[in-house]
């Protein structure tokens, strides 16, 4: 990073490449991006510590893995009172197959991502976790029959 903070051309370059392959070594990387290997190692760091890169991970084949069910959920809360919603957002944590939850404007409070092994795990967990969770007022579920793209991250050209 510059020294005022700002991100340039370098920055944009690396965040594009590791966005595209977390994987990428810093030798190659810094390749790509027109450096050498230290000063590009040090921007990536500062990036990281600036809190521009949350974060490394692998993307995982669900399906191959056994969890071929996956559905959005859009949830309705009795109160949205803040202490409420607190309450909601702690449970959501502790259920495995949510694996996004989002605060939404509109009909519902939340839209969470749900995966699961099969259906009838995912009628169960929608059934006695879900719309039994306190504070749950209602809930629409939409099953995803297929995904036509998955491109996590921001679009950075």
């Amino acid at each position: 990073m510059t020294v005022t903070g700002q991100l340039d051309a370098i920055d944009w370059r690396i965040l594009r490449t590791l966005q595209d392959d977390g994987r990428i070594t810093n030798v190659e990387l810094a390749e790509k991006v027109g450096l050498s290997p230290p000063p590009c190692l040090r921007r990536v760091r500062a990036l990281e510590v600036a809190g521009y890169i949350a974060g490394y991970r692998a993307m995982l084949n669900a399906e191959k893995l056994g969890f071929e069910v996956m559905v959005f959920a859009m949830v309705g809360l009795k109160s949205q009172a803040e202490s409420e919603l607190t309450q909601f957002i702690e449970q959501v944590k502790r259920w495995p197959l949510v694996r996004e939850c989002y605060a939404v404007s509109g009909e519902a409070d939340f839209m969470l991502k749900c995966v699961g092994p099969n259906l009838h795990a995912m009628q169960d967990f929608i059934i006695k976790d879900l719309t039994a969770a306190a504070n749950v007022d209602s809930v629409k579920t939409t099953l995803i029959l297929r995904q036509e793209k998955y491109e996590p991250g921001i679009p950075i050209s």
